[in-house]
């Protein structure tokens, strides 16, 4: 079985020495998914670790909607969560906006396929 780590402190925003402990906004989201290659690390891997760094203090459903798009329409919903595993190194409960962002993918998909 072949396993890939995406960690998301790569990809915080750095002012200085200040660094950013929200991940929000449909931008950064697809920046993080181009840049990333979550859509091709998919074909790849059995299973993929997201990893959410120590001091997160937030995670808007609209990053992880344009950050997941691809994947969560390819797989569905529970293919999705059999495949990805999220890991917070931190007390940040990151569950409701990633089921709010999967929910919105798969509601936005069939919506569009009708």
């Amino acid at each position: 079985m072949t396993e890939c780590v995406i960690n998301l402190e790569k990809y915080r925003a750095k002012e200085g020495n200040r660094i950013s402990k929200v991940f929000t906004g449909r931008d950064k989201g697809k920046y993080v998914r181009e840049d990333s290659k979550i859509d091709e690390l998919e074909k790849k891997n059995d299973k993929i670790k997201i990893i959410i760094p120590n001091d997160i203090y937030s995670i808007n459903p609209s990053f992880l909607e344009e950050f997941l798009v691809n994947v969560v329409k390819k797989l569905g919903k529970d293919g999705f969560l059999a495949k990805f595993e999220f890991e917070s190194l931190g007390d940040y409960e990151y569950q409701e906006p990633l089921y709010q962002a999967i929910d919105r993918i798969l509601k936005e998909q069939t919506a569009l396929d009708k």
